[in-house]
């Protein structure tokens, strides 16, 4: 991109202080351009995934498409009630007074999307932070060319240029970016890059969201019913070819049910893809040469028990699943980011936990199992950005749950109300009552501060549970809180004065 990227930051900026983006009307306005472009430029947006990814046009509405449509949906439903002052409880001092919560934009966020899903993990995070009222400048990932191109075309016919940007380029690029100073900055991608993100929004004290990946382990036992189990395991690890960040990474089981797992798997292939992968047209490929050479590398860290094919030139890595796996192999080392599955012989539900106990904070945990006393252990024992049980990646389209990481899998969360909180600066308001009843009520804390207006000042503020969960004016206590100063002032009224 040939304008400099503080030219870029200084036009967002005046067009957030000018107060343009505040407005709701102004907000969903924008969020119904852009369900019209997901309408509109449909067929555009199946062509650049494919070029990118050979991704199918099934799993391009499922995965990119209507995640995007169904969050604008949500947020247009409800942009009116998230962005309400929220009333919050008072004591006995602030009976008379109002206590809320002001939501309010940051001002201008950077969003800087990821190549696995270059769409989605892109334009869904914007969603949040145009809903909240910010200005944003977008940088979608150099490695997804063709989705990278296609958004810097789309974005500026359909969303006001004043507000929302794209700035594309490469690690040049995005260094110089980062030197701007962004009211809040959202990324998406791995933890090593996560930290230069990090270091960077540090130097302007500037807030961060991380959604991360890592190795998310999934456990699976004997109570299960090993061909549903295996069926939900293994669409979770190939869909997208196994470049997404939330799929089950590794395999915990005894060997017993590891064999019977590895069955049932074949047959789930078989009926997924058929005799050869290659041909599938719902089977997608790897991004590029170098990842496929790094999955390459990896699949010889254990036997493989299901695939192994690899063709370079087609960018293609056959759906593998590996036994005689060790905790110190390379597979074990990094996140796979790709269609294969290492599987860890553990003994028991404990064995397990203390092997999961033992990696990072993984983004997700899946357990694949019907005893609910191991599920209760697992979910209460190990510490996740989610969990979803007897499922993979399903968890990620219920938004009234928050979706993000943990420790090295991430800081922060989004989807839903959870995408317009985060770029939301949620500001504390106390408005004082200014009338003789107000005064008088207050009058105490004035110096000196005599033992008597000590006491009263304690009775004042003290907490109760039953007061603590009114939250609007009530005339009522009010006149209760009246009788009540009547009776200090009685007993104290020297002492005051």
């Amino acid at each position: 991109m040939s304008r400099l990227p503080s030219e870029i930051v200084s036009e967002l900026r005046n067009s957030f202080n000018s107060g343009k983006t505040r407005p709701l009307q102004y907000r969903i306005k924008q969020l119904q351009n852009l369900l019209r472009m997901y309408t509109e430029k449909r067929d555009e947006i199946f062509a650049a995934l494919w070029t990118d990814l050979h991704k199918s046009k099934g799993e391009t509405i499922i995965m990119e498409i209507d995640i995007l449509v169904n969050d604008i949906k949500n947020t247009l439903y409800n942009l009116y009630s998230w962005a309400r002052p929220e009333r919050v409880s008072r004591d006995f001092a602030n009976i008379l007074d109002d206590a809320y919560i002001q939501k309010e934009p940051y001002g201008v966020a950077l969003v800087i999307g990821a190549w696995n899903y270059p769409i989605q993990l892109t334009l869904l995070p914007m969603q949040g932070a145009i809903a909240a009222g910010n200005c944003v400048l977008i940088k979608p990932s150099e490695v997804s060319q063709a989705c990278a191109k296609l958004m810097a075309e789309l974005i500026p016919q359909y969303l006001d240029p004043d507000c929302y940007k794209v700035f594309t380029g490469g690690i040049p690029e995005i260094t110089e970016l980062l030197k701007e100073r962004f009211d809040h900055i959202f990324f998406t991608g791995n933890s090593v890059v996560g930290k230069v993100i990090h270091a960077a929004a540090t130097r302007h004290l500037t807030p961060v969201t991380l959604e991360l990946g890592g190795k998310s382990p999934c456990y699976i036992d004997d109570s299960v019913n090993y061909k549903v189990a295996a069926k939900r395991i293994m669409w979770g690890k190939v869909i997208n070819a196994g470049q997404t960040c939330v799929a089950p990474d590794y395999l915990l089981c005894t060997k017993e049910v590891e064999q019977k797992f590895v069955n049932a798997a074949k047959e789930v292939l078989l009926q997924f893809f058929g005799d050869n992968p290659k041909e599938a047209e719902s089977y997608g490929r790897i991004i590029t040469d170098r990842h496929v050479q790094r999955l390459q590398r990896l699949i010889q860290s254990g036997n493989v028990a299901v695939g192994g094919e690899v063709n370079a030139a087609e960018r293609f890595v056959a759906p593998t699943i590996l036994t005689g796996v060790t905790q110190n192999d390379p597979i074990m080392r990094e996140e796979v980011f790709g269609p294969i599955l290492p599987i860890i012989n553990v003994s028991s539900c404990h064995e397990a936990i203390n092997f999961i106990n033992q990696q990072e904070k993984p983004l997700t945990l899946y357990i694949f199992s019907n005893i609910k006393s191991d599920v209760e252990l697992l979910v209460k024992n190990t510490s996740s950005g989610g969990i979803c049980i007897n499922d993979t990646i399903i968890h990620l389209a219920v938004d009234s749950l928050p979706f993000g990481g943990v420790g090295y899998s991430g800081m922060g969360s989004y989807h839903g109300k959870f995408s317009f909180d985060t770029f939301s600066h949620k500001k504390a308001v106390l408005h004082k009552n200014l009338g003789a009843l107000g005064e008088l009520l207050g009058a105490p804390k004035y110096p000196p501060l005599t033992p008597g207006k000590v006491r009263y000042l304690h009775f004042m503020l003290a907490k109760r549970p039953w007061f603590n969960a009114i939250k609007c004016r009530a005339h009522v206590f009010a006149f209760i809180l009246g009788i009540a100063s009547f009776y200090l002032w009685n007993n104290y009224g020297k002492q005051l004065l």
